[in-house]
């Protein structure tokens, strides 16, 4: 259990907590607190909470740690916490059916993008435009067109969802509004195509990393471009924030991983020790660890403080084009060429358990929100879901006339969207 503050606090009379506030994915309790006449926030985080965890003794521990959870709010902690246990019960036995095939496009399709929600979902395509899409209906509710070419990144500006930002091969990124479909800026300054963006958790400012070896940051607000992160010296495949927004990572084909500061757009170390192109990097939950994915057939596990590495994950044949951590940073996720995926302890970095099953590369890996089931999509035209634990297929989700490329969780674990090279996505539900 960790408390995280949002400026400092000191424990004393001026202090006087407001609300109590619910995170379910990560497990933890938001406080809003009044200090000094300001408003404030912090979270205590309780990444290790099981449906079996002593709700009483937990209570005790949270109390003794932070002062503003008094002995008058413990009925109230207990019923929250209660609460969070049950979501992580939720859907683990859920069977999934096929809701709705959407047609989405005339062109191939790129890539597929939730909101947080699961309300809506957007699709990229070499038709050069993206669609959002009504999850509920499969209705489509608007196409975003102005690209000159192929749009290949997209994404939603989670948790908010009130804008998009969608990365083209025209070397350009808009960014647009959710409810009119309005395109409220175009960034331009990179030249060659965009290939990866995203938002950082604040939702003032989108990253965009590209095939001209650089990832630049625009604020969202003015449209203008704040900085350009140069260093790399082969396209950038792969870009994400850490959960406080203040570093960047980017995975670059010259096989190494670089860390930024994003309030100053400087280098703060290069992870090198991969031989081959990267596939995937990215933070842990608590801002602790960094997982990145290569085309040498292996993982790398590295101490985020310092750029170490601590741990080479081994063991599957062919290369490596997804990796990821669950929610809580305790599991890491690989998916490989081989055709199988494997379960890592985050703590020991041992192999928890092998997936097999899938007749061709798995190109995707997402945990549910619960962390405990694993989806895979693959070349096989299939995604399973897997009990992340035994590794045991609980499902095939059949249909797709073609590889799937693309394949994520809602926010609630209770909706799959897969996008595949059949030109369809499907909802599942």
């Amino acid at each position: 259990m960790t408390t995280k503050s949002v400026g400092w606090w000191f424990p004393c009379e001026r202090m006087k907590l407001k609300s109590l506030l619910l995170r379910y994915y990560p497990p933890g309790i938001m406080l809003e607190y009044e200090e000094s006449g300001q408003l404030k926030t912090k979270s205590i985080d309780l990444l290790d909470l099981h449906t079996s965890t002593d709700v009483n003794a937990l209570v005790e521990e949270i109390q003794k740690a932070e002062p503003l959870i008094t002995a008058s709010r413990a009925d109230q902690v207990k019923l929250l916490i209660q609460r969070l246990q049950n979501k992580l019960g939720q859907y683990s036995n859920h069977k999934f059916y096929l809701f709705k095939v959407l047609r989405a496009h005339i062109l191939p399709l790129t890539n597929v993008a939730l909101n947080k929600s699961g309300s809506c979902f957007i699709t990229g395509s070499y038709d050069r435009t993206c669609k959002l899409w009504d999850t509920a209906s499969g209705e489509e509710l608007r196409t975003l067109e102005g690209h000159r070419n192929v749009v290949y990144a997209i994404a939603f500006n989670n948790p908010y969802g009130d804008k998009i930002a969608t990365g083209s091969f025209d070397k350009t990124c808009k960014l647009w509004s959710v409810e009119t479909g309005t395109c409220y800026h175009t960034f331009r300054g990179h030249t060659a195509e965009i290939v990866c963006l995203s938002f950082n958790p604040q939702s003032t400012l989108v990253a965009t990393g590209s095939m001209d070896t650089t990832a630049k940051l625009w604020d969202i607000q003015s449209g203008e471009e704040v900085f350009t992160l140069t260093g790399h010296s082969a396209e950038i495949i792969s870009l994400s924030f850490n959960t406080s927004g203040n570093r960047i990572i980017t995975g670059s084909f010259d096989h190494t991983v670089t860390v930024w500061d994003a309030d100053t757009g400087r280098k703060v170390y290069t992870l090198t020790g991969h031989c081959a192109e990267i596939s995937s990097a990215l933070f842990n939950w608590d801002c602790s660890l960094i997982l990145t994915g290569s085309m040498d057939k292996t993982c790398m596990l590295w101490d985020a403080t310092n750029g170490k590495c601590v741990a080479t994950l081994t063991g599957h044949d062919d290369e490596i084009l997804d990796s990821c951590f669950d929610y809580t940073g305790k599991l890491i996720a690989t998916a490989s060429a081989d055709g199988t995926a494997r379960v890592f302890s985050a703590a020991t970095r041992k192999c928890i358990t092998r997936l097999e099953g899938h007749e061709g590369e798995i190109s995707k890996i997402s945990f549910n929100p619960q962390g405990n089931r694993l989806l895979t999509g693959s070349s096989d035209k299939t995604a399973r879901i897997w009990d992340a634990q035994t590794g045991q297929c609980f499902q095939v989700l059949e249909g797709h006339t073609d590889e799937i490329f693309s394949c994520a969780f809602n926010y609630k674990g209770d909706i799959i969207i897969t996008g595949s090279k059949d030109n369809t996505c499907r909802i599942w539900r």
